[in-house]
């Protein structure tokens, strides 16, 4: 990993600089469609897909949003997207500083900011209640958006969320260590000259229970999308500061302990964990299990921390079964409210 811009360069040098047009923008695969979406003092990517068999006047299919995890991007979902295409009308944000949204001119980067991002965008798009889903740092903040916004969430699906795991497994040290000052600089320095197909494996070889089941396609794109996104000039800054989000939030406590925000979770929820895993252990699968009241557990002895992209076919059909059963008890409701649905006020959940 490297940056035009090493760590520990000012924040706001790194929110400012502008980079060239050729960097701004990461592949679109066929049928996928990549748009921005200005907000106040935010400006995120959206990842969709365009189905020319549809006629989007009368698509009735609900509407479900991906979230991505730490180092990751809406490309993450492609392959899961593709897979409840005839289920849902998907689409992935980049979170801010990650994929192809530029950072927030907050430079805030904690969990709690990331949800706001989510709930600001399902606000102004008019699509909510829909089914949420995330990944790792993804499923820390649609943990916390169910939970203070249970009105934008239909079901909620958590792919090895990194929800509070003290002390965390041993392999998963490395990435936490980026959150210590002057770490992030140290391995910038003694990894200037690995090529960016080094890196990539790296990255693959911590995230997949078995990197061999990356096809030489993907691991090309990959490649790609990492010397794309290297050359950014606030990568590393959003890197950092989204550890310490992350290590931040494993220490609230109270209220807005993740934890207890998981027992606050309204929807139906289904957990994915990988015995495999090196980020989350899977041993938390029996913790959150436990933690959240209206859940079901698919439990992957082979894979890794991103299961969506290693068995995308078996984590839809799990996705498939939770929304099925929510989607008739979901009209229920609407039928009885007659269209007068309550709304929560706005979110705002707290640091």
């Amino acid at each position: 990993m490297s940056s035009t811009e090493q760590p520990g360069a000012p924040a706001s040098a790194a929110r400012t600089a502008a980079p060239s047009a050729s960097l701004t923008r990461s592949r679109v695969g066929r049928q996928e469609t990549l748009r921005t979406v200005s907000l106040p003092g935010l400006t995120l990517a959206v990842r969709g897909r365009r189905e020319d068999s549809v006629d989007p006047a009368r698509d009735t299919r609900p509407r479900a949003l991906y979230v991505h995890g730490l180092g990751g991007s809406s490309l993450n979902w492609s392959a899961l997207m593709h897979q409840l295409a005839p289920d849902v009308r998907g689409e992935a944000i980049d979170l801010p500083g990650f994929g192809d949204s530029p950072p927030p001119d907050s430079g805030d980067y904690a969990v709690s900011a990331h949800a706001r991002a989510v709930i600001r965008y399902l606000d102004s798009c008019g699509h909510a209640p829909v089914h949420l889903l995330g990944n790792s740092l993804g499923g820390a903040v649609t943990t916390r958006v169910a939970a203070v916004r249970p009105d934008l969430v239909r079901t909620l699906t958590l792919v090895s969320p990194a929800l509070p795991e003290i002390p965390p497994q041993r392999t998963a040290w490395p990435t936490a260590m980026l959150a210590v000052p002057g770490i992030a600089s140290l391995f910038c320095r003694l990894t200037k000259d690995w090529p960016p197909e080094r890196r990539t494996g790296g990255v693959l070889g911590l995230c997949y229970g078995d990197p061999a089941r990356v096809t030489p396609e993907d691991f090309a794109v990959a490649v790609e999308e990492y010397a794309r996104r290297e050359k950014l000039p606030y990568f590393w800054d959003a890197m950092v500061r989204s550890t310490r989000g992350i290590v931040d939030a494993y220490t609230l406590g109270g209220q807005h302990a993740l934890w207890r925000q998981a027992e606050r979770v309204l929807a139906p929820t289904l957990l994915v964990y990988g015995g495999r895993d090196q980020l989350v252990a899977f041993r938390m699968a029996r913790r959150a299990s436990a933690a959240f009241r209206d859940s079901r557990l698919l439990a992957l002895p082979d894979a890794g921390h991103v299961a969506m992209m290693e068995y995308p076919e078996i984590v839809a059909g799990a996705v498939r079964e939770l929304i099925d059963e929510a989607e008739p008890a979901t009209r229920r409701l609407n039928d009885s409210s007659a269209g007068g649905r309550t709304h929560a006020g706005p979110g705002n959940p707290e640091r």
